[in-house]
C-alpha cells in the first residue's frame, strides 16, 4: 500500500513507531503492535505498527520519526510502500557502547528493557537514554549503539527472553555491512515543540519550492527567496533552521553574525561573497545567517563604514543584478526592528515569521520533548508544569527538564565512585527523576520572555478575599469569561474589556483583587507600581510604557497591573513643574490602550483611591472600560475577611466571629487582617510571659487566641474610614457613570476636598 509520510508528534518519537489509521491497518491486516516493511527506492526500515490520531483516519498517512525516515531516505509528504513484516524474534543480540562510555555490571538488562519490542538489523545505529547528566550528553539526549550481530540474522525484534552481549570492540570499529551516507539527524521536526504554524510556514517556503520547483514554473512565479525569522532569545529560531537544513536533503552553511566582521578593508564583504558563491555551487542550498542585527544594522544608525558595506553587499548579493540561484536564505534575529528597511522587502526577505512564546499546549509539547529520554517517575504529571510556566520560552523549559535531572544526579551522587571511570549499572537503573526534582528545578529559573517585568504571582485565590461577592462577578465577567469562553464571545461578536479600574478607599482590597484574578484567569502576571515608570531621561518613561505591552502582547493572554495609576495618569494640563513627562507617559498609555495597534488578550487592570486626579480619556469606553467600586466590607463581608484570616489560627471555642463583625463597623480588610494579626499577638505575649522558657515546646499546641484578645485588639486598631469617606466614595460610585464630563468631575473632586 501505498502511504504518505508526515511527522509524528513529540511525545512518540524515537520509539520505533509508525502511526498508521485504522482503515490503511484492516486492509493491510495489521494489528497494534504488528511490524511492518517501510520503503522508499533503496531505502527501508522496520516498524511498529501504533493506531493513527483520529484527525488522519481514511486520508492515507503514515506518522513516522526522523531517525526512520532518514533510514528510509524520504521525507515529509513523500510516499512510501507499506507492507507486513514477517519479524522473527531476536535469541542473542550483541551491541557495541561507544568508546567513551563505560558501564560495569549487567548493562546487557539494561539495554533490553530500552530496546524491548524494537525492531533492529545488524549494522543500526539505535539511539538509547541510558540515564542522565554526562551519560545522556552526546546526540541530543541519547547514545548511539551499534547493533554489531543477532541471531537469527536479518531484522529481528528484541523481546524480554532475547539475551543481550555487550561487544568487546568499541561502536567506532564495528562496519556496517550495508555502508551508507545517511546519519542519524541531530535534529528533527520532531524535536520543535509548540512551533506547529511557524514551522508549516517555514517548510511551505523553503522545502516545497527545493523539492519542487515545477510547481512555481507552472505558476510562472520565482519561488521565495529568504524567511526572516524573528521573536524573542530562546523560543526555538536556530532550532527550526538546523531541523528543516536536517529534513532536507540540500546543502547547508551557517554563518554566524559577528563572526564573519574583520578589521581588514574588504575582507568582510568577501567572506560574504564566499559564502553565497559556494552555496550557488552547491544548490539547492540554505545559508542560515544567525543574529542578523549583527551584520546588518540600519545604516543610517550605524557609525561603523565596515557595517554599511557589509549591509550593502548583502543586500546585493541577496537581490543584486546576478542570478542567485536555488539558494534560500534564512535570517533569525530577536531584534527585528533593528535591521535594515532595505532587508525587509519582498525578494529579499519574502516572508517574516514571528516564533513567540509558546502557550501552555506547547509548552507541554516542549516539555515532552525535553524529557523524552528521561526515566521520569509515575507521579510526575507535565500538564502541571506547562500549566504553571507562564512566559518560559524553550530553552527556559529545557533548563527545567536538565535541572530536574541534575537535582535527580545530585541525589545519588553521595553513591557515585568518583576514582572509578564506570558506573555500576545497578545505580543507572534504579536512577529515577521525581516530582520532588522538578518541583526543586522550577524555583531556580525565571521565564525570559517576561525577566524584566516577571512578577510572580503569589497563590492568591478567590478563597483568600473575603466578602466582595458583586465586585469578584464583576471581574469575573471582564477577565476570565474571555479567556476561558472565547467561543461564546466570537459568537455574540463581542470583543473583550480592554481594561478594568479598581477604586475605593486604602485598604479594602483592590491590589489583592488584581493578584486572585491574575491566577484565577490562568494568564501571565505584570505588575507596575505606578512612579516606577517615570525616569528623568526625556523619552525613557514612555519607552517603559511601550516596552510592558510589547511584552504583555508577546506573552499574552497576560494581566497588566498599574497600582497607583493617578501617579502617572494624571489629569493633562493641570501639572506645570514636570516639563511634560506626566503629559507624554498619559498619551502614550492611551494610545497603547486603544490605538492603531490592536491589544489582543491583554486586560489591563488600574487601582486608584483617587479617581479624581485620572485623566479622564483613560475612562472613556475602549481603554478602561469598567470602573469597578470596591466598597467599604458591610457587616457580612467582614465576617467573610474574619474567616479567610483565623482560618489556621488555633481560636478558642467562644469566638464569635458574627459578633467581631458587628463590632468592627468602618473597618476595611487591611484593618480586619491587622487586628487578627493583633489578637495573635496579645495571646502570644500573654503565653511566653506566663510559661516558662523550657516548658514553651512542651505547652505550645494549648495556646487559645479568645473573645478578649480579639476585643483588646479592636481597641488598639482603629478603623481606617469614617463615615464621611464612605459617604465620598458613595458619591462617586453615583456620578462615576458621567464623570467624563467636567461637572461631575469637578463635583468628584470637591468631595475629597
Amino acid at each position: 500500500m501505498k502511504l504518505t509520510v508526515k511527522f509524528l508528534k513529540q511525545k512518540d518519537a524515537g520509539r520505533g513507531l509508525a502511526a498508521i489509521d485504522r482503515e490503511a491497518m484492516s486492509e493491510l491486516d495489521l494489528e497494534n503492535g504488528d511490524y511492518i516493511v517501510i520503503s522508499a527506492g533503496d531505502g527501508r526500515a522496520v516498524a511498529r505498527v501504533w493506531p493513527g490520531y483520529p484527525e488522519d483516519q481514511g486520508q492515507g498517512i503514515i506518522r513516522i520519526d526522523g531517525r526512520l525516515r532518514q533510514e528510509i531516505g524520504v521525507g515529509i509528504d513523500d510516499s512510501v510502500t507499506v507492507e507486513k513484516a514477517d519479524v522473527k524474534p531476536a535469541k542473542s543480540i550483541t551491541v557495541a557502547l561507544p568508546q567513551t562510555l563505560r558501564i560495569q555490571g549487567d548493562v546487557g538488562s539494561l539495554i533490553r528493557d530500552q530496546l524491548s519490542g524494537h525492531a533492529v538489523t545488524t549494522g543500526q545505529t539505535v539511539p538509547i537514554s541510558f540515564g542522565l547528566g554526562p551519560l545522556s550528553s552526546m546526540s541530543g539526549q541519547s547514545i548511539p549503539l551499534k547493533i554489531a550481530d543477532t541471531s537469527p540474522s536479518g531484522t529481528v525484534v528484541i523481546t524480554d527472553s532475547t539475551e543481550m552481549h555487550v561487544s568487546e570492540k568499541p561502536a567506532e570499529q564495528i562496519v556496517s555491512e550495508e555502508p551508507s551516507d545517511r546519519e542519524t539527524p541531530n535534529v528533527t521536526y520532531e524535536d520543535i515543540g509548540g512551533l506547529d504554524e511557524e514551522l508549516e510556514q517555514v517548510r511551505e517556503m523553503i522545502e516545497l519550492p527545493m523539492r519542487h520547483p515545477e510547481l512555481f514554473r507552472q505558476l510562472g512565479i520565482d519561488p521565495p527567496k529568504g524567511v526572516l525569522l524573528h521573536g524573542p532569545p530562546g523560543t526555538g529560531k536556530t532550532l527550526m533552521a538546523k531541523a528543516v537544513a536536517n529534513e532536507i536533503d540540500a546543502y547547508f552553511t551557517n554563518i554566524s553574525g559577528p563572526e564573519i566582521m574583520s578589521k581588514f578593508y574588504g575582507e568582510s564583504e568577501e567572506q560574504l561573497r564566499e559564502i553565497f558563491e559556494e552555496a550557488s555551487d552547491n544548490a539547492p542550498a540554505i545559508v542560515f545567517i544567525d543574529e542578523l542585527d549583527a551584520i546588518a544594522p540600519k545604516r543610517g544608525e550605524t557609525t561603523g563604514d565596515v557595517e554599511r558595506r557589509v549591509v550593502a553587499q548583502l543586500l546585493s548579493l541577496m537581490d543584486g543584478l546576478e542570478e542567485r540561484g536555488q539558494v534560500t536564505v534564512i535570517g533569525a534575529t530577536n531584534r527585528v526592528d533593528a535591521l535594515d528597511p532595505a532587508l525587509r522587502r519582498g525578494g529579499r526577505f519574502d516572508r517574516e515569521i514571528e516564533v513567540g512564546v509558546p502557550d501552555q499546549e506547547g509548552r507541554k509539547e516542549i516539555l515532552q520533548v525535553h524529557t523524552r529520554g528521561m526515566p521520569l517517575t509515575d507521579n510526575v504529571d507535565l500538564d502541571v508544569y506547562a500549566e504553571n510556566t507562564h512566559g518560559f520560552v524553550g530553552a527556559d523549559l529545557e533548563s527545567l527538564a536538565k535541572e530536574g535531572a541534575m537535582t535527580a544526579l545530585r541525589r545519588i551522587r553521595p553513591q557515585l565512585d568518583l576514582e572509578s571511570d564506570e558506573i555500576d549499572s545497578e545505580m543507572l537503573e534504579d536512577l529515577r527523576v521525581m516530582d520532588d526534582d522538578f518541583r526543586e528545578a522550577l524555583k531556580g529559573i525565571e521565564p525570559s520572555a517576561l525577566r524584566e517585568v516577571f512578577v510572580e504571582v503569589p497563590d492568591v485565590t478567590w478563597d483568600s478575599v473575603g466578602g466582595l461577592e458583586n465586585t469578584k462577578d464583576r471581574l469575573r465577567e471582564t477577565i476570565q469569561w474571555p479567556i476561558d469562553y472565547p467561543e461564546v464571545f466570537r459568537t455574540m461578536d463581542m470583543a473583550s474589556a480592554k481594561g478594568v479600574l479598581l477604586y475605593g478607599p486604602p485598604g479594602t482590597g483592590k491590589t489583592l483583587l488584581a493578584k486572585a484574578i491574575a491566577n484565577e484567569a490562568n494568564s501571565n502576571f505584570i505588575s507596575i507600581k505606578g512612579p516606577e515608570l517615570l525616569n528623568k531621561y526625556v523619552g525613557e518613561s514612555e519607552k517603559g510604557v511601550r516596552d510592558v505591552f510589547s511584552k504583555a502582547r508577546e506573552n499574552a493572554p497576560t494581566v497588566v497591573f498599574f497600582d497607583e495609576i493617578d501617579s502617572i495618569a494624571g489629569e493633562r494640563g493641570q501639572r506645570m513643574s514636570d516639563s511634560g513627562v506626566g503629559e507624554r507617559v498619559v498619551s502614550q498609555l492611551l494610545t497603547e490602550l486603544d490605538g492603531v495597534e490592536e491589544l489582543d488578550d491583554v486586560v489591563v487592570i488600574a487601582a486608584t483611591n483617587r479617581p479624581d486626579l485620572i485623566d479622564s480619556a483613560l475612562l472613556r469606553p475602549g481603554r478602561l472600560d469598567r470602573h469597578v467600586h470596591v466598597p467599604v466590607p458591610d457587616e457580612e463581608a467582614r465576617r467573610a475577611i474574619f474567616e479567610v484570616h483565623t482560618r489556621d489560627k488555633p481560636l478558642a471555642d467562644a469566638v464569635d466571629l458574627e459578633r467581631l463583625a458587628r463590632m468592627s463597623d468602618g473597618y476595611v480588610g487591611a484593618d480586619i487582617e491587622a487586628v487578627c494579626r493583633e489578637a495573635a499577638m496579645i495571646a502570644t505575649r500573654e503565653f511566653i510571659g506566663r510559661v516558662d522558657a523550657e516548658e514553651i515546646e512542651t505547652s505550645v499546641g494549648n495556646v487559645r487566641i479568645t473573645m478578649d484578645h480579639f476585643e483588646q485588639a479592636l481597641e488598639e486598631v482603629s478603623p481606617s474610614v469614617t463615615d464621611e469617606v464612605r459617604e465620598q466614595y458613595d458619591e462617586i460610585e453615583d456620578q462615576f457613570g458621567r464623570a467624563s464630563e467636567p461637572t461631575d468631575r469637578e463635583k468628584i473632586s470637591r468631595t475629597f476636598q
